[in-house]
């Protein structure tokens, strides 16, 4: 993996054969777009319900003492559950991410790799 900063849009720099590459028209792509428009389907939708049930977490935990200090099974507490299930969501989200990613994102990165690749080459 490149440590590499991106090209800026609009600059051509040569791609590792040493070819230019108009990363402009890159950006541009029809396939690009449809790439970017992926995976705000997927990251926007997935942070926003994380972020909320993070926020009912922590709202339960400062208002709800009563609820959260609820006993289930000898001292396991409801607030204990929903704290593990925090760590539980996590990655439940990383996971459907990276079956997304296998499934969506990661063979349409790869045409555009190649169509980059290919237009180097020539």
């Amino acid at each position: 993996m490149s440590t590499a900063n991106p090209p800026e849009p609009g600059s051509t720099e040569p791609d590792p054969s040493g070819t230019a590459v108009d990363w402009e028209k890159v950006h541009d792509s029809a396939e690009f777009v449809e790439l970017r428009r992926r995976l705000r389907r997927f990251v926007f939708p997935m942070t926003a319900l994380f972020l909320v049930w993070y926020l009912v977490y922590v709202l339960l935990a400062d208002y709800a003492h009563g609820f959260m200090a609820t006993k289930l099974v000898g001292d396991i507490t409801v607030g204990l559950v929903l704290g593990l299930l925090q760590f539980v969501s996590t990655f439940v989200i990383t996971s459907l991410y990276v079956r997304y990613a296998d499934r969506k994102l990661d063979p349409l990165a790869t045409r555009i790799r190649e169509s980059v690749e290919e237009g180097a080459g020539k």
